[in-house]
């Protein structure tokens, strides 16, 4: 069952703010998350696109919140490693990124992310592994 009207509640970090992160939909029996971005123009490379560490960091913002939904916020993902497929150049602007969990452990997860234009052009996809941690959060 996906979930909009009952937002996930995500504890605010950095990146989220710089992005202007915004959770659309989420479901956590599934670990599945959509979530949208705004990729602000000042982080452009000279040709006018989304410097590629951006869009990993917009991969990452979305991969840890399929673990803080899927564990009802209970659990926080610490990236371990992430490999990234860098599909399509990324202007800015709006970009969408799904997530969801492959397999949660007691310890790892193993994550799948996707981000795509306002158009749904795939531009990038990421697999990680995450160390599970309690989220120490005030």
């Amino acid at each position: 069952m996906k979930h909009t009207e009952d937002p996930l509640s995500l504890p605010a970090s950095g990146t989220a703010k710089l992005f202007n992160q915004r959770v659309l939909e989420h479901d956590p029996v599934r670990g599945w998350v959509r979530i949208e971005f705004q990729g602000p123009p000042s982080l452009s490379n000279p040709s006018g696109f989304l410097q590629g560490g951006i869009l990993a960091a917009m991969l990452d913002d979305t991969m840890g919140p399929a673990v803080w939904s899927k564990t009802n916020g209970t659990l926080f993902p610490v990236t371990i490693d992430m490999t990234i497929s860098f599909l399509a150049a990324a202007r800015p602007g709006l970009l969408i990124g799904e997530a969801r969990v492959i397999s949660l452990g007691k310890l790892i997860a193993f994550l799948e992310g996707e981000l795509r234009d306002e158009k749904g052009a795939l531009l990038a996809r990421a697999s990680a592994s995450a160390r599970l941690v309690s989220p120490k959060i005030g």
